[in-house]
């Protein structure tokens, strides 16, 4: 299996090859938004209130100088649309927004102050009356109103995923993952990101980052996740322009939690896997990586899916003769490729002396269930040592880069003081 190659990008909120030797035809997880995910809050901010109503979608009375978009009048509004100010003199503090019927539609404030965000997609071919209300710094008020009405249904769109469930358990490296079909172009990548929210309880600083094509983001931070970290995510495009006449087909989001610490450590050279949970080495394991012809990837992984039973068949790839069709038990991919971390009875009087196999880490079948019981989707494995470099893109390859790379891949500016944090990459 081959996946595209990435880079990486970033939001801060505060208050996100060749055939492989085991299996080359597995098929990857699905995203689970593609199977259904609940909506999550709108980004943090304040909380929207009704305010008195003035016509007009501008307004300067006293100190206070308001001017809300959309346009009153305006037409054809993408159905993500934000309600947007400029204002002088004052700040914001309401913004109602409502359907033709009256209804209330729920929101809440950019952090930076420049709009307030719907927290779900508005409907189609509706209109909407928006007020605003700015204060000066002596109490007094400047209301702006404005009405609207939003676009049909899409022609075009751009499918969109999200690689993580409500209410599951996670490991300290899962990065929230974003898929794009198509990808998105780098001009309109900035705008994109601009909607992708991650808040983390605690707060922790992320980042969000590309793949090179476009198809997929990454958000992750300089370490990995506190245990315990709620994580909450909306991925705000519905509706939203992507580029080349297309629209995103919907949000996605989930609410998620961190759990334990458990981190692996592959040593080629010792042929030994090194278990670490919460900061305490628990179990010492042989191993046995790819052979020669077939080398593991060294690099940083996370496992990506686990199945207690699979079969690797690759005979439609390497034909009858070069491939092999095999009965597998507690199987754990972390690379796109076909690598994982198996149950292998066959090799285990060459697991902590030699490398046979094509390209996964081979351990004994009662060390294979006792890791499989351990693990989480998101736990990190390192492999040092085997020569063959993992390339970006095979996994969630968001940690095989440092910190000073990854967030080079923001299509946002990425504040000074973030960029030079220091964490585990």
């Amino acid at each position: 299996m081959r996946r595209s190659v990435v880079a990486v990008v970033t939001l801060v909120v505060v208050t996100p090859l060749a055939l492989a030797a085991c299996s080359g035809d597995e098929d990857k997880p699905s995203p689970a938004a593609w199977v259904g995910a609940s909506s999550a809050p709108p980004p943090s901010g304040s909380v929207p209130e009704s305010g008195s109503t003035e016509p007009g979608a501008t307004g300067g009375a006293g100190a206070v100088s308001l001017t809300v978009t959309p346009a009153t009048g305006k037409k054809n509004v993408p159905v993500s649309t934000e309600i947007g100010f400029k204002v002088s003199g004052g700040k914001v503090t309401t913004v109602a927004l409502k359907d033709a019927g009256g209804k209330a539609v729920s929101g809440e404030l950019r952090e930076d102050g420049s709009a307030w965000v719907p927290s779900k997609t508005l409907k189609t071919s509706k209109k909407y009356d928006a007020t605003v209300t700015a204060v000066d710094a002596a109490g007094a008020k400047k209301t702006v109103t404005t009405s609207f009405t939003t676009m049909g249904k899409a022609g075009k769109q751009t499918g969109t995923g999200l690689y993580l469930f409500d209410d599951r358990t996670y490991g300290v490296a899962m990065p929230v993952v974003v898929e794009f079909n198509p990808g998105i172009k780098k001009k309109d990548r900035a705008a994109v990101q601009k909607r992708m929210f991650v808040k983390t309880e605690p707060a922790q600083p992320g980042v969000w980052s590309w793949t090179s094509s476009g198809t997929q983001a990454y958000y992750r931070g300089p370490s990995y996740w506190k245990t315990g970290t709620k994580l909450t995510v909306r991925i705000a495009v519905g509706g939203l322009p992507t580029g080349s006449g297309r629209y995103g087909d919907r949000d996605r989001a989930a609410t998620s939690k961190i759990g334990r610490s458990f981190i692996m450590k592959v040593d080629n050279k010792t042929k030994k896997m090194t278990v670490v949970q919460d900061g305490k080495t628990v179990r010492t394991l042989p191993v046995s990586l790819g052979k020669k012809s077939t080398p593991s990837s060294s690099g940083t992984m996370v496992v990506m899916e686990k199945k207690a039973a699979t079969v690797f068949d690759t005979t439609a790839e390497l034909g009858p003769t070069e491939g092999y069709r095999t009965e597998i038990e507690y199987a754990q991919r972390i690379t796109w490729s076909g690598q994982y971390i198996h149950s292998a009875p066959w090799s285990v009087g060459a697991q902590g002396n030699r490398n046979v196999s094509h390209g996964c880490v081979n351990v004994s079948p009662s060390n294979a269930r006792w890791l499989f019981d351990k693990t989480l989707i998101g736990d990190p494995i390192t492999v040092r040592g085997t020569g063959d470099k993992l390339a970006a893109g095979n996994g969630w390859t968001a940690w095989d880069m440092s910190w000073k790379e990854f967030v080079k891949g923001s299509a946002l500016p990425v504040s000074a003081e973030l960029a030079a944090a220091q964490g585990d990459a």
